[in-house]
């Protein structure tokens, strides 16, 4: 399972929603804090640096690379801030961003007067008169940064005044959280083959209905449950006060456990309430206690690979997105090589559909794929595209193989047989073949199914796998014994088949090979 959501985080390609720029000894552990946290619990993604990060006198690579990464940047302008040489190289970076990628900036007012830093007077001046006396070889630094202030301090911002700190906070977040949903609007169109996906799934959301409604998303690894399910719950936030947004429910529970995914469950669902436990069995008390959340109109959506694990669990509708078409597969790929979706230059053309045809229509590959071929040259290109024909990415392979490492031995066996042996081929003699090996396939077959590994064609004659899945499944074959054919349990490569049988490497190891020009 790889997300649950149950009615926040925004629609944006970037990896952060929020950029969070403060001077540490001035808000660390008072107002920014408090903002991260509560940002955090309405699920804005939001980056604030380490404070191991602040040792250095040189402003750390890993803060301009999440500048880059985020969709707006939230500047807490404070009392000492422009004593920072730090925040000033900061502030600098997020105004080039804005101004050459349309990053937006929203600045708030701790304490301070919005005209001092334009004008840079009074504590302004004074820290600008340390920074010139220790940089007074570098004026154009100097000037950058006090362009950079002068310009975020000319946008409208949020100010303190004499308010409570927590109720400020609160509406900072829900200011935030409103231009996000905002952001949908815009970027949805960048999110290639998505519209057609959103009208089927509306209906079995069915927004309105004075039911409680679980809905899954179901389907193989980067095939876009996750985006889709973000889309959906981004246009669902306007109609419900209690949210939550559980993203990479396997990996964060593999690295921290899954009491601190159920911590974030009953915090972002229940915000005004503490809780304190610090095992499995005690969380899982707690929400069983509070299933009342659920009340009349209440929506969850489950993005998962296992189809059957839904049922099991009652889910009341399911939803299964198809990979993309060719043109939006090109449109995708171009997006992320090129950063347009319209016709590369000429040389490139033939070499894109190439990899488009590779990818197969699978999201995740197109994504991958064109980010690591983007800026790179023609030659790079083909060499690239050869590396392919002999060797996965290894980003595409890992995801894919996510669902093969969760299957028991036999369906293993049958999911191999079928990539090396049977894509494509009539499920009756396929069935025959696997049941002959004493592989129980009316059971294996319907597992594979339900795991989004293999489908039935629509006449319920064909048994066939995604391309990819496929180059994974030979790949685990081939990597049980590289250099040698031989120790290999399945060969299909005629050079392989005619090496072993010309060599005499012929192993008990070996439990199939076929010989086959068309393969």
């Amino acid at each position: 399972m790889s997300s649950l959501l149950s009615t926040s985080t925004s629609i944006s390609r970037k990896k952060y929603d929020v950029f969070l720029s403060f001077r540490g000894e001035d808000t660390r552990k008072n107002l920014t804090d408090h903002l991260y946290n509560a940002l955090s619990r309405s699920g804005i993604v939001t980056f604030r640096d380490d404070p191991k990060l602040e040792a250095g006198e040189e402003i750390a690579p890993e803060l301009f690379k999440a500048i880059q990464q985020s969709w707006c940047s939230v500047i807490v302008f404070s009392e000492t801030y422009a004593f920072s040489g730090w925040c000033l190289e900061e502030l600098a970076e997020i105004v080039k961003q804005k101004n050459d990628k349309g990053h937006k900036v929203f600045p708030i007012f701790y304490h301070v007067d919005p005209s001092d830093l334009r004008k840079q007077k009074g504590k302004v001046e004074e820290a600008f008169a340390k920074h010139e006396e220790r940089y007074k070889e570098n004026k154009d630094k100097m000037q950058k940064w006090r362009n950079a202030l002068t310009e975020v301090a000319n946008i409208r911002g949020w100010h303190l005044h004499n308010r409570h700190e927590s109720k400020f906070i609160g509406d900072i977040v829900k200011k935030i959280s409103a231009k996000l949903c905002q952001t949908y609007l815009i970027v949805h169109d960048e999110l290639v083959g998505i519209s057609l996906p959103l009208e089927e799934l509306h209906p079995k959301i069915n927004i309105g209905e004075e039911n409680v409604r679980i809905i899954g998303i179901c389907g193989m690894g980067g095939i876009g449950k996750t985006t889709l399910a973000k889309v959906a719950y981004t246009q669902m936030l306007p109609h419900f006060e209690g949210k939550c947004f559980l993203a990479d429910i396997r990996e964060v529970s593999n690295k921290h456990g899954l009491v601190s995914l159920q911590k974030q469950l009953l915090s972002q669902i229940l915000p005004d309430e503490c809780f304190n436990f610090f095992n499995v069995h005690e969380g899982n008390a707690i929400i069983s206690h509070r299933r009342d959340w659920f009340s009349l109109g209440s929506r969850i959506i489950v993005t998962i690979r296992d189809e059957h694990l839904l049922r099991s669990y009652r889910i009341d509708d399911v939803y299964k997105p198809t990979t993309l078409n060719p043109n939006d597969a090109l449109r995708l790929f171009n997006l992320k090589a090129f950063d347009s979706d319209t016709m590369p230059k000429y040389d490139f053309i033939e070499l894109s559909k190439q990899v488009v045809h590779y990818a197969n229509g699978l999201p995740l590959a197109l994504e991958v794929l064109g980010s690591f071929l983007c800026g790179r040259d023609i030659i790079q290109w083909r060499s690239a595209i050869e590396r392919l024909k002999q060797d996965s990415n290894k980003e595409i392979f890992d995801t894919l193989k996510i669902s093969f490492d969760g299957l028991e031995e036999r369906e293993k066996n049958i999911f191999l047989d079928i990539a090396c042996f049977f894509n494509g081929e009539g499920k009756d003699l396929v069935m025959k073949v696997l049941d002959g090996c004493e592989f129980f396939p009316d059971i294996g077959i319907d597992v594979l199914i339900k795991k989004s590994l293999i489908k039935v064609s629509d006449d319920n004659q064909y048994l066939r796998m995604h391309t990819l899945l496929q180059e994974m499944g030979r790949k685990i074959v081939e990597e049980k014994c590289v250099d040698e054919p031989g120790k290999r349990s399945k060969l299909w490569k005629e050079k392989d088949v005619y090496h072993v049988l010309t060599k005499n490497t012929v192993t008990e190891i070996i439990e199939g090979m076929i010989i086959d020009n068309q393969r």
